[in-house]
């Protein structure tokens, strides 16, 4: 984990804001931001339903919102945040993103992609889990106990 102020944990509390808005929208509350030399520069979290999209998941509309601010389709010096462990669509995304960075939170234990294979995300990607993992699994856990009741 980075020292001082701006650390991982710093910005996967950004991350968990943005699941947070997804589960006041009935959305699985999955949540990511990317960050670059130190700043937010794309926000997101998941609108499957809303957008009535399948591949709308938290880690994706974020790629393409950085990809957007740097005018580029690599990440390479950025840090995709993301509150659960990402499936393998959006590890697959990462890898075409070169992103330098994946740090989750909770581990996704049905359809998490380090169930399939830990080669997914690019070769030189750094991958940090467990940040605040219990938040963000905690706040999973609600949302689904909600659901069922």
């Amino acid at each position: 984990m980075e020292e001082g102020f701006l650390n991982d944990e710093y910005f996967m509390r950004a991350a968990l804001a943005e699941a947070k808005k997804a589960f006041e929208e009935d959305e699985v509350p999955v949540g990511a931001v990317v960050v670059c030399r130190n700043q937010i520069i794309a926000r997101a979290y998941n609108m499957t339903e809303k957008l009535s999209d399948v591949t709308a998941h938290a880690e994706m509309l974020a790629f393409t919102s950085a990809s957007n601010f740097l005018n580029s389709k690599f990440l390479e010096e950025c840090t995709l945040y993301v509150t659960l462990e990402p499936c393998t669509m959006c590890a697959g995304a990462g890898y075409w993103t070169r992103i330098e960075r994946l740090v989750f939170g909770a581990r996704d234990e049905k359809k998490g992609y380090l169930l399939v294979s830990d080669q997914i995300t690019h070769p030189k990607t750094i991958v940090t889990g467990g940040v605040l993992a219990n938040e963000s699994a905690e706040l999973l856990k609600t949302f689904f106990r909600k659901k069922r009741a």
